[in-house]
């Protein structure tokens, strides 16, 4: 059985959201990595859950991307390995420099906590291979600094490469740039998305009937190890 690891900073609150997705609904092993860990070795895949880590002081992310758990995932990340930032999460990646852009406070300098529509832009990532290019998908956003910038070549670039995974449909609720809502490195085995997909991944959690969007992302991830583990 292949082994994720939901990584844990001082102030991640969706470690066990994330955890029991895993776990529970999709069957994987999974196991709580501590911030200090050093060596990640035997690990399938990673995930950074959301949260708050250190508090969001300085900015949301920056004192966590200099943990020492973080160069081993940039390690792990350059072999290939599948890395999933959700929310904070997202945020650490950004700071970390393993996903280009910043992320700064939404537009209306509000939090905000809400089901919004995406689009699925690029579904060649281990996250998103199990979803059709351009598919609608409904989960929940929960984030103060989720409003996605970057300079004019990075934008460029991104959509040169094909790096925006998903953006925002009918309304950009924090203000984003191209109204992206997650990104990618251009191998695609990283990806930072700011909606929650362990929110929308059970049919009790979602207020549409029948919706477990989020559950996708999860499940795409079981079917690109599948197929790696073939290989």
């Amino acid at each position: 059985m292949r082994k994720i690891g939901v990584i844990v900073f001082p102030g991640t609150n969706c470690d066990r959201d994330v955890f029991y997705i895993l776990s529970e609904v999709m069957h994987l092993e999974a196991e709580y990595v501590w911030h200090n860990r050093q060596t990640l070795d035997g690990f399938s895949g990673l995930v950074l859950p959301g949260g708050f880590s250190y508090g969001d002081r300085l900015r949301a992310g920056i004192i966590a991307a200099h943990s020492p758990v973080i160069n081993e995932v940039k390690r792990m990340a350059r072999d290939g390995v599948p890395v999933l930032g959700i929310c904070n999460g997202f945020q650490i990646l950004i700071e970390s420099g393993l996903l280009p852009g910043a992320l700064v406070k939404n537009e209306h300098l509000c939090f905000i906590c809400k089901w919004v529509d995406a689009k699925v832009r690029n579904n060649n990532t281990p996250f998103t291979k199990l979803f059709r290019k351009n598919q609608k998908i409904r989960m929940p956003i929960a984030h103060g600094e989720g409003r996605y910038v970057a300079d004019g070549p990075t934008i460029k670039e991104l959509r040169q490469k094909d790096q925006i995974v998903l953006s925002f449909l009918n309304e950009n609720p924090n203000g984003s740039l191209e109204s992206i809502a997650a990104i990618c490195n251009p191998e695609g085995n990283i990806v930072g998305m700011m909606p929650h997909p362990e929110r929308a991944s059970e049919k009790v959690l979602s207020p549409v009937a029948d919706n477990i969007d989020g559950s996708t992302f999860f499940q795409s991830l079981v079917h690109h190890l599948g197929d790696t583990h073939t290989k």
